[in-house]
């Protein structure tokens, strides 16, 4: 493959302030990846969603970052092409909706014909289609994991084979959040595509003895009961248990399971032997170890291993959202409205974590400089 060679790379006068690097977010939720960016010194100027409930918390707590209401699949690349300045390094980033890509979707394949299935890969059709269009100079798409598995999703082949065929120099990576101080053992799939060779990846800044537990990020939030809002934060809100699941919370053991309830506690779909493939629902996090990965109801102690590690409740929507780095200051909503659980647990659990994006960001960045693009 021939990479491009920017002229500046050739010809730059060492005296000149460092090109401007200015990047567009698209399916951008509530601005964790721009978040991240932002944080390590690249320009996000525009972020894309359809969901017009992530505008507040966007454009609240990224400066200068334009929320536009659109669906990426209808976009065209002249509106992005509008968003870059005159002689910037121009990036395109964004995460296509993982839904389609779960471990559900996956499932379900066996049973589906793979057509059926097409119109949920739209997004990242759109994607691929964009960047063929506008022609960035780096591009980042970050998703699940099991998007790669190009067998059952053959839509991720041909997003790469678009970005070669563009002319662009593909690599894959597979971070796993507690290597980068995440604290939750999210392992995610991040492709970088570059007209200036192979980026990358930021190297791990934390040891497996060095993993940030989830008992140090949540320390100083104050302690709450279930059904609980702190006075102070409504953010830091617990969903209220019934009799029996705060039951359930406190029989809960440390990276435990509903098995070590007593019998009188167990569910009926527990009872059945299809229930015992279950075995993380009810469970209570570990103090000293990253979290598991974060659901859109990850304030659900029903939905996964959810129970806060010392208290006998659910997580707060405050404490999802640092799990997944947000920074503790991150204002969610709107204060003339309700804070909403499904609607603000779906916004955080969807996100890009802001600390994936800075990883991201020092990839890029990294990139840029070794290929003499910025100094």
């Amino acid at each position: 493959m021939t990479t491009f060679t920017h002229p500046r790379s050739l010809f730059h006068d060492p005296d000149a302030p460092t090109p401007q690097v200015v990047a567009v977010d698209l399916f951008c939720g509530i601005g964790g990846l721009t978040h991240g960016l932002v944080e390590e010194g690249i320009e996000v100027v525009a972020g894309y969603d359809l969901d017009p409930t992530c505008r507040y918390a966007y454009e609240k707590n990224n400066r200068g970052a334009v929320f536009y209401d659109q669906d990426v699949v209808q976009l065209q690349a002249e509106a992005l092409r509008s968003h870059y300045p005159e002689g910037a390094v121009r990036v395109l980033v964004g995460c296509a909706p993982c839904q389609p890509f779960s471990a559900v979707a996956a499932k379900n394949l066996k049973d589906k014909e793979v057509a059926e299935r097409e119109p949920e890969w739209e997004p990242l059709r759109a994607f691929g289609r964009l960047i063929a269009e506008l022609r960035p100079d780096v591009v980042s798409m970050e998703n699940v994991t099991r998007l790669a598995n190009r067998e059952k999703f053959p839509v991720y082949g041909e997003f790469l084979d678009g970005l070669r065929a563009a002319g662009y120099e593909v690599t894959e990576y597979r971070p796993f959040g507690p290597k980068y101080g995440i604290p939750q053992t999210r392992r995610r799939l991040v492709v970088f595509a570059s007209r200036f060779g192979k980026v990358k990846l930021a190297p791990p800044t934390h040891s497996k003895e060095e993993y940030v537990g989830v008992g140090k990020v949540l320390a100083e939030l104050p302690k709450l009961e279930h059904g609980q809002t702190d006075p102070t934060d409504r953010i830091h809100m617990v969903s209220k248990l019934s009799d029996i699941n705060y039951r359930r919370a406190k029989e809960s053991r440390p990276g435990g399971t509903w098995r070590d309830w007593p019998e009188d506690l167990w569910l009926e779909c527990h009872k059945r032997p299809s229930g015992h493939s279950f075995p993380t629902v009810y469970g209570r996090m570990e103090l000293n170890k990253p979290s598991p990965t974060l659901t859109t109801q990850f304030y659900k102690i029903g939905t996964g291993r959810f129970v806060h590690p010392t208290q006998h409740r659910g997580l707060s929507l405050r404490e999802g959202a640092i799990l997944q780095t947000f920074p503790p200051g991150y204002d969610f909503v709107d204060p003339k409205k309700p804070v909403s659980f499904s609607e603000l647990g779906r916004h955080i659990g969807n996100a890009v974590p802001p600390r994936l994006g800075q990883v991201i960001a020092q990839s890029i960045s990294s990139h840029l400089r070794q290929a003499g693009i910025i100094w």
